[in-house]
């Protein structure tokens, strides 16, 4: 099995907190999501999350104005500059203090950076060159007396606007003019959040934090010099080069009258001279300027706006709301959503594939369930019925069916059709749900209590309680179903497995015995061996068939590492609090993954004992225990300063308020310390075998195989190159040309071999060809069928490769079996096309056949009447 697998996406997770930023073409807005950044592409409806992380979570980024160079800057003002097209880390810099804000110029020549209370602008490395030290201090700018809140640049870049807490905001131009005084905007009564050129440069709008937007314009010249000489500041253009000197002065005043809210963020669309504003109490406003005429006002979320964006044709506003971690995208024309994002409120607890890996379903601890679309990155639908935590999901065999478990002792079926909750199961006496499992055909559910200690079996066609199981001496931690054989094991906190044979008349009973408290369980996908993970951080290996152990993998030195801010001991001695907590099999059957309580995730070969690879899900030093090294420098006389609650100092009353329930242990923020931890809450592997996903404290991490790059050295020889393999092709020896791509395995050659070869040869290709590309062959068929025109040749091609190794695919059922799903997925994905297709075709000749009779029948009549007449 190959363990190439590097991260794909990240999903459950769509805003933290941050400015959102639309790309210049409108067409896509980058969310932070934690210290990674997401890119959702509105016209094609997909997401992707880059690879690159930054030290901690991302408080600001900027995309320069030609779309190539991203830069994303972290809570501690770490800075990566990024080539946006390539996703590619180019410079790493450090600003050495927290940025509030950061600017490109219009032109790109320069970035505008916050400094505290000063301002800095620095000449925009080139992304094209390597340097040394690309990031060059253009100059400094200072004169507010409190930390700078934004920076908006001119349109001609000569000159920028800044505002502050201090309630004040100032012009600066880029270089030095003779004569010219930094311009101070003074006069409003709460912070000044921002400030705005008007699209002729000719009036400046600075919004202050109590709801007040100010019109400044140029005073007439024959105003006396001591009227408001700290009041003027802006912008120089090219056409008027002294407007830097002019003195300006309040114009209008003007008033959201948004009763008992604050003002939060808003940007300016200078082109239509629309203000949007997004409020503490969730709705947000359009305002046009200079006449300030409300054109729209909505709710919009429940919770405060953190961020809003507008694109460049103005027609589309993105907002972010930090606290629930939604993400919306508005037309506000129209009145319709573009995008309707949000993650789970608290941590993801249970993740399943659904059965063609297209989908993987979450349950959080906020009560959904959410199901999400693994290519495009989207939420496909939200089922809240739950009111508690939910515990565990499953798929049906047939996937149609989704099933849930929660600690609020209900187990619900979600129809993924029609996409309601038809079925209810509970159990005789409240109990919390804590596991579940789903039989292979999909007709029986069972559940297990984490406080009677019992496992429960229903019928879901009738919705009755069918079995109670006991025999657990403490709480049931997990169950799972064998493929094939149809039994139920269930592991438990009493340090024991047991497998019982629910659909036989005996029911018997299989114990096994641990030496420590069984966390998770998985049946390797043939059904014949069962792995148990356990808390002293053991993997254990049990043979169904002949009821023994078969190996035992100790894993806790190699899931140990990451040292938490109150820990006192080293990372290295730490590995006695660590567990795997989920374990899942590979496609194959050959590797088992497991994650836990930790920052890695690990992949074992379950016949050696191995270990093949570890993966370090996250390196955000935000998260608690991701680090392997504490600093010194960051310890105090009241202790670790990462541990000290700051949050009374915040700004805002409602942030600074403590609403947690005494008691309670879930997102409870009364505590001192509150800091997330790396960790892994559960795993799966994709029925395909190509991707894994976990379910991670920042949301829903999913890792693939890149293909692309594989290739076996031993099976190429010199003679083998791009330009052999098309000239065999053009003698037409079709079969010596595709074993030749294959070795060769370079994508664009094989498609071309794959598409060239004639529809009479096909048959022929397929019974001659070795049986060690039979595999490759179908992935290669699959993937053309889905994505392209010709489909009686894809077709074709799966018939005749099934029909000439139908008997040598079946022998080996299982290692082939993702390489089958994705041919079954292609199969069945245009049988529907084509039955849509079919009934759209029957239902016009329908309509052909009776429109010409209708014409036939108008013709006899008018042939009838013209006789009598």
């Amino acid at each position: 099995m190959k363990a190439n697998f590097k991260f794909s996406n990240l999903c459950g997770t769509v805003y933290r907190q941050g400015n959102i930023v639309f790309t210049p073409d409108g067409n896509s807005v980058l969310s932070p999501v934690g210290n990674r950044v997401s890119v959702f592409d509105l016209v094609n409806n997909k997401s992707f999350t880059f690879a690159f992380q930054n030290r901690k979570n991302i408080s600001t980024i900027a995309l320069s104005p030609d779309g190539n160079v991203l830069i994303s800057v972290d809570d501690d003002g770490r800075a990566l500059m990024v080539n946006f097209r390539r996703g590619v880390v180019l410079h790493h810099f450090n600003f050495k203090k927290p940025v509030r804000a950061i600017k490109f110029s219009p032109d790109g020549s320069f970035i505008a950076v916050t400094h505290g209370s000063h301002v800095q602008v620095w000449r925009t490395p080139n992304h094209l060159v390597r340097e040394f030290a690309p990031f060059n201090l253009h100059r400094t700018y200072t004169g507010h007396h409190d930390d700078v809140l934004s920076i908006e640049w001119s349109p001609d870049s000569k000159c920028f606007i800044t505002t502050s807490k201090d309630m004040t905001a100032r012009l600066y131009t880029l270089d030095p003019t003779e004569g010219f005084r930094t311009k101070t905007f003074a006069g409003h009564k709460d912070t000044v959040l921002n400030a705005y050129f008007s699209s002729d440069s000719n009036s400046v709008y600075t919004i202050s934090r109590d709801g007040v937007v100010f019109v400044w314009k140029a005073k007439p010249s024959e105003s006396p010099l001591s009227d408001d000489e700290d009041q003027g500041p802006v912008a120089s253009t090219s056409r008027d080069p002294l407007i830097a000197h002019v003195r300006w002065g309040i114009h209008q005043r003007h008033y959201f009258n948004q009763p008992n809210t604050k003002v939060v963020c808003s940007t300016f669309h200078k082109a239509s001279g629309l203000l949007i504003v997004g409020f503490s109490s969730g709705v947000f406003g359009l305002w046009e300027l200079p006449a300030f005429t409300n054109v729209h006002t909505l709710s919009i979320s429940q919770e405060k706006i953190s961020s809003v964006a507008v694109n460049a044709s103005g027609e589309w506003l993105a907002f972010g709301a930090r606290k629930l971690g939604q993400l919306l995208v508005w037309e506000w024309q129209s009145e319709s959503y573009i995008l309707k994002q949000q993650g789970h409120f608290f941590d993801v607890n249970t993740l399943a594939y659904s059965p063609d890996g297209q989908y993987i379903a979450t349950g959080g601890d906020d009560g959904k369930v959410k199901l999400w679309n693994t290519r495009s990155g989207f939420c496909v639908i939200t089922f809240s019925q739950h009111t508690a935590s939910v515990s565990a999901v499953r798929f049906a065999s047939q996937g149609q069916v989704l099933f849930s478990a929660s600690l609020d002792g209900t187990v619900r079926a979600f129809d993924l059709i029609r996409y309601r909750n038809f079925r209810t199961f509970t159990s005789p006496s409240p109990v919390q749900f804590s596991c579940l499992a789903v039989d292979p055909s999909g007709e029986v559910i069972t559940a297990g209590s984490s406080d009677s200690f019992e496992v429960f079996l229903w019928s879901v066609q009738t919705g009755k309680l069918l079995d109670i199981l006991s025999g657990h001496e403490g709480p049931i931690s997990s169950l799972a179903f064998s493929p094939i054989t149809n039994v139920l094991a269930s592991g438990s906190w009493d340090k024991s497995v047991r497998v019982w044979n629910v659909f036989g008349r005996s029911h018997a009973v299989e114990p096994f015995q641990l030496n420590a408290d069984v966390l998770s369980i998985a049946f390797r996908p043939d059904g014949q061996e069962l792995v148990v993970s356990t808390l002293d951080g053991q993997l254990t290996f049990f043979s169904t068939s002949l009821s023994k152990q078969t190996n035992v993998i100790e894993g806790r030195k190699d899931i140990s590492g990451g040292r938490k801010a109150d820990d006192r001991v080293a990372a290295a001695n730490s590995a006695s609090s660590k567990a795997f907590t989920s374990v899942a099999w590979s496609a194959d059957g050959s590797c088992v993954l497991a994650g836990g309580n930790s920052k890695y995730v690990a992949l074992y070969d379950a016949r050696e004992g191995v270990l093949v690879y570890r993966w370090q899900i996250s390196e955000n030093l935000s998260l608690d225990g991701t680090e392997e090294f504490l600093d010194s420098r960051r310890m105090t006389e009241a202790g670790n300063v990462d541990l000290i609650d700051d949050r009374g100092e915040e700004s805002d009353l409602e942030d600074r308020m403590d609403v947690s329930l005494p008691g309670a242990q879930r997102g409870d923020l009364s505590k001192r310390r509150y800091k997330q931890e790396a960790r892994t809450k559960c795993i799966q592997f994709s029925p395909t075998g190509l991707a894994w996903a976990a379910a991670s404290t920042e949301g829903l991490l999913i890792y693939s195989v890149d293909d692309g790059i594989a290739f076996d050295p031993f099976d190429l020889s010199i003679e083998i190159t791009p330009q052999s393999v098309l000239e065999t092709l053009q003698k037409r020896s079709y079969l010596q040309a595709l074993v030749m791509a294959f070795r060769l395995n370079e994508r664009p050659v094989i498609n071309r071999v794959y598409e060239d070869i004639p529809y009479d040869e096909i048959k022929l290709v397929a019974r001659q060809l070795p049986t060690t590309y039979v595999p490759r062959l179908l992935g290669v068929a699959a993937e053309l069928l889905e994505r392209g025109p010709r489909l009686e040749w894809g077709l074709r091609w799966v018939r005749e490769v099934l029909s000439a190794h139908g008997r040598w695919i079946r022998e080996r059922s299982v290692e082939l079996a993702s390489v089958l799903r994705e041919v079954k997925r292609a199969v069945s994905g245009f049988e529907g096309i084509v039955a849509k297709l079919c009934d759209e075709n029957t239902a016009v000749l329908a309509y052909l056949i009776d429109q010409s009779k209708a014409k036939e029948d108008a013709e006899n009549k008018m042939e009838v009447d013209n006789e009598e007449s």
